[in-house]
């Protein structure tokens, strides 16, 4: 299943989509809904981000081909850090370049989004607790990551977390899946997860052990090598096999 949530005269809602068509969900996401009726074709419908995070939980040097580019070891446990939840936006939503920074940068990710209350819970039982992977952009001011020493303020800008366009719910092997960065149609980055320091499964288990992580929760699971500056006027695509693409303007 794919599932979105829309714009629907001023709500938000959740809806699936079949063929080239949004059904509305009858029932949330996280509790097995069934399709409802057609809202409309899926061109026609303002997609928002697929989810509503309470925290978005993002790893640091998380692939090996990200590590040797920045010239850092390998992590000997996952480097985390938050992004709060007005970061959040969704397909084809600007992302605005702040005033106060002097570089900007994409960084595509697979996101992983919690679909029920995780505590405690072991690597092989990680699966059970996972709603659904979805394209995430983890957009980073450069100059200020480096300037502060930590990266709060960097990476928590309003509009810097892209989510989107849908969350699926039957990626066959998150661990072994594509993923690309275009700007402005030029391939930028090209990774593949199973490159990952730690996979998808080994995140949720270590973050669980430190924070409860709730229903529509995103891990962001890190980034390949290949990260650049973009310009105002950029357009940025994400795109993970078996997912799709999802693209934001910088403004």
């Amino acid at each position: 299943m794919r599932i979105v949530r829309f714009e629907d005269g001023g709500r938000a809602l959740y809806g699936c989509v079949e063929g080239e068509e949004v059904r509305l969900l009858d029932g949330s996401p996280f509790d097995r809904p069934l399709p409802g009726r057609v809202v409309g074709p899926l061109g026609a419908v303002r997609l928002l981000a697929p989810c509503e995070p309470t925290k978005v939980v993002a790893v640091g040097l998380n692939y090996k081909s990200h590590a040797l580019e920045m010239g850092l070891p390998l992590p000997p446990e996952p480097i985390l850090f938050l992004k709060p939840s007005t970061s959040v936006i969704g397909p084809l939503a600007d992302v605005v370049y702040p005033a106060m920074a002097g570089r900007v940068d994409y960084e595509a990710e697979l996101a992983v989004v919690i679909g029920r209350r995780a505590k405690m819970v072991a690597p092989e039982d990680a699966p059970a607790y996972i709603l659904g992977y979805t394209c995430g952009n983890d957009v980073t001011a450069r100059d200020l990551q480096k300037k502060d020493g930590q990266w709060t303020r960097s990476k928590g800008f309003d509009t810097f977390c892209p989510l989107g366009p849908w969350i699926v719910t039957d990626l066959e092997n998150p661990n072994d899946v594509n993923l690309f960065c275009r700007v402005n149609g030029e391939l930028r980055q090209s990774g593949n997860t199973s490159d990952l320091v730690f996979n998808a499964f080994e995140l949720v288990s270590f973050i669980s052990q430190i924070m409860t992580l709730q229903p529509g929760d995103v891990v962001m699971t890190g980034t390949p090598a290949g990260i650049s500056p973009v310009s105002r006027g950029d357009t940025i695509e994400v795109e993970i096999e078996g997912i799709g693409i999802l693209r934001n303007r910088v403004v």
